[in-house]
């Protein structure tokens, strides 16, 4: 059964930066691909994907909304999925929630993702 934890979220104020981590449980980074993903959903919002990568090629992908702002990275050695926040702006609070599925990644498709993480609260204030 393959499980996500993530971790890194908090309290901090515009223009500054937060690092999430999703820890994975269940496979390992190294030995399939996966495409491993970052959404975020804001109260009253739908869920939206912010990042991607494709683990066997380091693809990336990101929303328009954090490019130059956010970066996705992996560590195989921990099986851990990173997102460095810098810049952050009060648009940015939301729930953020690591998500996988086998193979190559489907844009933000939301559904084609198939395991979930419990999510990380991110709140910006200005």
């Amino acid at each position: 059964q393959v499980q996500l934890v993530e971790s890194g979220g908090g309290s901090v104020q515009a223009g500054g930066s937060l690092r999430l981590s999703c820890a994975a449980f269940g496979y390992s980074y190294s030995s399939y691909a996966y495409c491993m993903g970052w959404f975020r959903q804001a109260p009253g919002k739908e869920r939206e994907g912010v990042a991607s990568i494709y683990t066997n090629v380091g693809r990336t992908l990101y929303a328009d909304s954090v490019k130059g702002r956010f970066t996705i990275s992996q560590d195989n050695a921990k099986n851990t999925l990173y997102l460095q926040m810098n810049s952050l702006k009060p648009d940015d609070t939301a729930m953020y929630y690591c998500a996988a599925r086998f193979g190559a990644c489907p844009g933000f498709v939301i559904d084609q993702y198939k395991f979930w993480g419990q999510g990380t609260q991110v709140t910006v204030s200005s």
